[in-house]
């Protein structure tokens, strides 16, 4: 069966900022519906109304409840009184097996910066479907590594005729991600909400557009909410 919804579910409100997140909330009461293909993460600040809203999406489609949020879409997530921890160490040891790096010496230093990368030099990459998988997985782990953003995003722009120099920088990478795979994203249960952000750029320093490649990160009180790289 398909159907075409002309409205948000039952009263929600798409968030402007992410299509699969729908909000509802009205004096005290906020409930947060988070979709993607087939699974659903509900979540917000009275258990009875999330049970409530449970049982209308039950009466209306076939669920399985599956509890309290433990894993989703290769995110781990553990939570205690201090407050919740997202990893994907699960996906990182994954990736690494897969491309061969189980078992490589471990890289401390992410990325040399004064590197700079062009898509004249080097010998072209003989397979280019097997740097594109990897780098579009790479891209899904930046969901909770941060530190990989820049590097990740930079050989994302390479995608399209990748050459031997790219690639090494990948590998590269994994050598880095291979030192700390269950490295994750906190937030704390005690935190202000003091929201700050913080951004830079490298003026021009492409050396095939001469574009600048900018990046931001933003912070709600001591926590990262938000960051990206991009030219």
């Amino acid at each position: 069966m398909v159907c075409k919804l002309h409205k948000s579910i039952y009263g929600l409100k798409q968030s402007k900022s992410d299509y699969s997140l729908f909000t509802k909330g009205s004096g005290n009461t906020f409930i947060a519906l988070l979709v993607y293909v087939d699974d659903i993460l509900i979540t917000g600040c009275n258990q009875l109304e999330i049970t409530s809203f449970k049982s209308l999406l039950h009466s209306q489609f076939k669920l399985k409840d599956l509890g309290n949020l433990k894993y989703f879409l290769g995110l781990e997530i553990t939570r205690s009184k201090k407050g919740i921890f997202f990893i994907t160490k699960k996906y990182a040891l994954q990736l690494l097996e897969d491309s061969g790096f189980l078992a490589c010496k471990p890289a401390m230093l992410l990325m040399d910066p004064k590197l700079k990368l062009s898509s004249l030099e080097g010998d072209l990459v003989l397979d280019t479907s097997m740097y594109r998988k990897l780098i579009g997985r790479l891209l899904y782990l930046t969901i909770s590594r941060p530190d990989i953003t820049y590097a990740v995003h930079k050989l994302s722009q390479f995608v399209s005729w990748p050459r031997k120099p790219h690639l090494d920088v990948a590998h590269h990478l994994l050598q880095y991600i291979k030192a700390s795979p269950g490295q994750g994203i906190s937030f704390s249960a005690h935190s202000s909400f003091q929201l700050r952000a913080f951004a830079d750029t490298d003026w021009g320093a492409c050396l095939d557009t001469r574009k600048s490649i900018t990046g931001f990160c933003i912070f709600l009180g001591d926590y990262m909410i938000s960051w990206k790289a991009k030219k």
